[in-house]
């Protein structure tokens, strides 16, 4: 599967990647992302990345918002060099956003889905959906949602970013 917000590709193993690039991010407050899915939102002026998360954890200390900003910074840094330019240079890509859920969501749209005919035996949480009802029953479940705080600075030519604007 491929994501694609504007010009820019992005693959599931990628995506993935960027996802394990924010665990430590979470260890602190001893929780973890149990499940996440992600779509493009093309309803914003500038279409972007939404990733579902369902964060679990037998932390006392609730995780500040500052955390989940950083989270949506560090996935967006790990993503190619196409995103980048469109986030950072080009602006037609806005920012990336996570969009957390109530515990339970991803057996609610695992339910959907087999309600649907999936076989249970072999249903694997989908790392990026389109379809309109998945999305409204996500939507329905979320508790909060983050952006990235800033835009990660593209240098052409580099194959590194700045975050120093």
């Amino acid at each position: 599967m491929i994501l694609c917000v504007d010009d820019e590709l992005s693959n599931e193993v990628e995506l993935q990647n960027a996802v394990k690039n924010v665990v430590d991010s979470m260890m602190p407050f001893d929780a973890h992302v149990t499940e996440y899915t992600s779509y493009v939102n093309i309803t914003t002026i500038s279409s972007h990345f939404v990733l579902f998360w369902e964060p679990s954890g037998k932390g006392s200390t609730p995780i500040p918002p500052s955390i989940f900003e950083d989270c949506c910074l560090t996935i967006e840094e790990s993503l190619n060099i196409l995103y980048l330019q469109g986030r950072a240079s080009d602006k037609s890509i806005g920012p990336l956003e996570i969009r957390v859920v109530e515990i339970g969501t991803f057996d609610k749209l695992m339910d959907y889905r087999i309600s649907l005919g999936a076989s249970m035996n072999q249903y694997k949480t989908p790392l990026y959906v389109k379809n309109a009802p998945l999305i409204e029953l996500l939507n329905s479940r979320v508790v909060s949602s983050y952006f990235s705080p800033m835009c990660p600075k593209w240098v052409p030519g580099y194959k590194k970013w700045d975050n120093t604007n």
